[in-house]
């Protein structure tokens, strides 16, 4: 099979391919295409993808291109791991809303908004020529932040898409590690939306060994959610990282002023890793790579592919739509659970009712992402303040107001609607 990468000039990729090469397993892949339009990075990240292939002795032809119909033509499944505007849009993302006491953060607030607005609309565009050219059977794994609502619009567009996130693997492995016991026998209960989850019991073999993990290790998990202890024993489950921007919004804002960003960390990572992978004898990951983020996510999407390829029907955490999963969500909501995974896509599993605490911030976030697809599928200055009202990190009109001005000037390169507003 052809796979390809979009977004294959991204330092992290030669993580995606460290773990292609190692666990391929029951996956077939002939060939290999990183495509982006950075062929600077192109140059630097193809070759040394090209070498550990090799190092691991896999057999698939790695290319790489800035031709996005060549990268796609009969590909069997595409991976898409894009960033509109680099690092650069991101520190903006992570800057500007604290003039307004809000977040600063990539994937959620009004940041994570913006990145939405810019992306969509790209994201949409990758998949018309994906339909296109690919084969028709192929399918689209969704790594591009914000996950739920990028994978949302391609769904509503048609497309065979599962969007995938890193958290619930994790928190797999982790958990796992502190029970010495192989991560394929922990299974999670996974409920959220993406980047706004809960691991509410982790099974080994039927038992449910969650209120033990707390009980021995209950101090070294809290670390895992940015949030006291005291949290994850009140609710009983242990919430995602990214639920500390809610739970702890002003602290987090006071803790994120006059520090450095983690996209500013991201751009220094990223300089030292290129010049690292430049190096000819360089054939395997170097450990800074670990600082990059995304830890374990070649792992989830190898797992994702072989599934998909092999109808396996085993059981993997993915985005994926709602469909009576959650009564209280629209069927067309994506939601990220654990979810049934074979030929013919990913069928969420039923799930235990979500107790109020969780069930009101999921359904608020769920309405927000609902009017944030549809700013970046229409625009309009009235959508995005819509948007941002209904966002639960927001929600004062005036407030939206403002942050919709700032936003829009902030990211008017790359909204060519606003030049009518």
């Amino acid at each position: 099979m052809k796979l390809t990468v979009v977004g294959g000039g991204s330092t992290y990729t030669p993580e995606l391919v460290d773990g292609l090469a190692r666990l391929s397993g029951d996956i077939k892949v002939t060939e290999l295409v990183l495509v982006d339009p950075d062929e600077g990075r192109l140059s630097v990240v193809g070759p040394f993808a090209g070498r550990i292939m090799a190092a691991y002795g896999h057999p698939a032809k790695v290319s790489w291109t800035a031709d996005l119909d060549a990268a796609v033509d009969g590909a069997a499944a595409v991976l898409l791991q894009l960033r509109v505007g680099g690092q650069a849009t991101r520190n903006r993302d992570e800057t500007w809303p604290l003039e307004y006491g809000c977040i600063g953060q990539e994937t959620t607030g009004a940041g994570g908004f913006a990145k939405a607005l810019r992306t969509v609309p790209v994201v949409l565009e990758v998949a018309e020529r994906i339909r296109a050219r690919a084969l028709p059977e192929a399918w689209i794994i969704d790594f591009t932040n914000p996950v739920g609502i990028v994978t949302r619009a391609l769904l509503d567009a048609g497309h065979r898409a599962i969007g995938l996130c890193n958290v619930a693997i994790g928190y797999q492995r982790t958990f796992a590690t502190l029970l010495s016991v192989d991560p394929d026998r922990v299974a999670l209960d996974h409920v959220g939306l993406n980047h706004l989850t809960w691991e509410r019991a982790a099974v080994v073999d039927g038992v449910d060994r969650l209120p033990e993990l707390l009980a021995g290790h209950g101090e070294e998990i809290a670390l895992h959610t940015g949030l006291p202890l005291a949290v994850t024993e009140d609710i009983g489950a242990v919430p995602s990282y990214y639920l500390r921007y809610y739970w702890a919004h002003d602290a987090v804002v006071e803790e994120e002023r006059g520090q450095q960003t983690r996209a500013q960390a991201v751009a220094e990572i990223e300089r030292q890793l290129l010049d690292m992978y430049a190096d000819p004898a360089l054939d395997t990951k170097p450990e800074l790579l670990t600082h990059r983020g995304g830890a374990f996510y070649s792992e989830a999407a190898v797992a994702l592919l072989a599934s998909l390829v092999t109808d396996a029907r085993d059981r993997q955490v993915v985005n994926v739509r709602n469909n009576g999963t959650l009564p209280f969500l629209s069927d067309e909501a994506v939601i990220e659970v654990s979810a049934t995974i074979g030929a013919s896509g990913a069928i969420a599993v039923p799930v235990d009712p979500v107790s109020p605490l969780m069930s009101g911030l999921i359904a608020h976030v769920s309405a927000y992402e609902e009017l944030a697809v549809d700013a970046a599928l229409r625009g309009g200055r009235d959508r995005v303040a819509k948007a941002l009202l209904a966002h639960p990190l927001v929600g004062q009109y005036d407030l939206a107001e403002k942050l919709t001005d700032r936003l829009l000037a902030e990211n008017a390169q790359f909204l060519p609607w606003t030049a009518g507003q």
